[in-house]
């Protein structure tokens, strides 16, 4: 008789257990399987998502649709009449045959009605109290709410209101009024600022076109009690075209803060200032286009024209420009003299150097003089103009050069009133 090694009984041994193991597992998923089919099923299938809903008595009210109905009817559920003990232990054996056979009835009766009202709300043997009418729930048109005042000028309409509490002035901007008929295709867009402080401004763009475009935005500016008195709102509207991009200038509104914080949240409206509705000042006015490169580091000057001018002689007009660091005059320019004119085109071009980091220390101050009959006297000043930052300007001489700091190498243009030289 053949004996075996010790290592053929090892595998011998190992083959057995391994098959010992698989039969035992074989037998194991046989016997889940099996009790597993036996068992009652503890879950139904759902034909939806869609809870089962009892027969509906009630009017339906369909929530599916685009609108909502004029009225909408309301109810309330039914009420359950109070029963003694003994009649309660007297009904539960009825109870509990009938509960088998409505649950059976339930099951099939609910899924036909969700099929019949899907997308419905659907209640039975509920009591009718009345109706809601839903024209009563409807928010109104920002036009019904703060229809502009009677006129055909074009108006801003906002409110402001200071919180001292948390330190925050609120401009809630609500629409425009009456806008000129060549911008009502466009694209109307809004820039804020708060002088002297904003460097860059706050945009805001209408929600629709035509003639009274509405906003609907509110705005949080930071800003202490102390200079909140002092602080100047700039609300700048631009129309922009839809083909190119090209932006039209619309109007500005200046809204001093100084006396206007006692009553918060009231709506106002404000007309918009037109260049050419701007009101000449008592010395004449002066239009001057900026541009400022950072790259190139220049700082362009077009003195455009002047109207309004106060002559003194006849001798002519003519625009220095000075550049000035704090009270230093880095550089000065001159243009040539018109004589005769009250309103004359200059058109004239002027550039200097200037650094990116001296636009909050730099200033420009334009004169127009008129030259002297005797050469060796200085000239006659028939208005000045100081165009800056906070330091040396306020107002619309401040924001101009605030627009063109941000806004670089576009030109930008504006009128400014001349004022007397110190």
């Amino acid at each position: 008789m053949k004996r075996f090694s010790m290592a053929d009984q090892m595998l011998l041994l190992a083959v057995g257990l391994s098959v010992a193991l698989l039969v035992v597992l074989l037998v194991s998923v046989m016997i889940y399987y099996l009790w597993r089919r036996k068992s009652p099923r503890q879950y139904q299938e759902l034909l939806s998502p869609v809870p089962s809903v009892p027969a509906c008595t009630a009017p339906v009210v369909l929530v599916s649709q685009g609108s909502w109905p004029g009225e909408i009817p309301f109810t309330l559920p039914p009420r359950f009449t109070p029963q003694s003990h003994d009649s309660l232990k007297e009904e539960d054996g009825e109870e509990e045959e009938e509960e088998e056979k409505e649950e059976e009835g339930m099951t099939v009766q609910g899924q036909r009605d969700i099929l019949a009202h899907r997308g419905s709300l659907s209640v039975r043997s509920w009591y009718p109290v009345g109706t809601v009418l839903a024209g009563l729930y409807c928010v109104p048109t920002l036009n019904e709410v703060v229809a502009p005042p009677p006129g055909m000028a074009t108006r801003l309409c906002f409110a402001v209101e200071y919180r001292h509490s948390r330190e925050q002035l609120m401009v809630s901007l609500l629409r425009l009024g009456n806008l000129p008929p060549r911008f009502h295709g466009n694209v109307t867009l809004v820039e804020l600022w708060l002088l002297p402080d904003d460097r860059r401004p706050r945009q805001a763009k209408a929600r629709g076109t035509g003639p009274d475009p509405e906003f609907n935005d509110c705005f949080v500016f930071q800003v202490s009690g102390v200079c909140v008195s002092q602080s100047i709102l700039s609300v700048c509207v631009l129309s922009v075209e839809q083909v190119g991009g090209k932006r039209h200038a619309v109007g500005r509104v200046l809204f001093p803060l100084e006396r206007e914080l006692g009553q918060a949240g009231r709506v106002l409206w404000r007309d918009l200032e037109k260049e050419e509705d701007t009101q000449c000042s008592e010395l004449g006015d002066v239009k001057v286009s900026l541009s400022y490169s950072p790259t190139l580091q220049r700082l362009t000057v077009v003195v455009l024209r002047a109207r309004g001018l106060q002559l003194l002689t006849n001798a002519g007009v003519c625009v220095q420009a000075s550049l000035q660091m704090h009270t230093q005059v880095v550089k000065t320019k001159r243009s040539a003299v018109l004589k005769g004119e009250a309103d004359p085109y200059f058109n004239h071009r002027m550039t200097f150097k200037l650094r990116p980091p001296q636009l909050d220390e730099a200033c420009l101050r334009l004169e127009l003089q008129q030259p002297n009959a005797i050469r060796t006297e200085p000239p006659a000043v028939l208005g000045v103009v100081v165009l800056g930052p906070f330091m040396y300007a306020r107002g619309p001489q401040l924001q101009h050069w605030m627009d063109m700091v941000s806004t670089p190498q576009e030109l930008v243009k504006q009128w400014h009133g001349l004022s007397r030289g110190t």
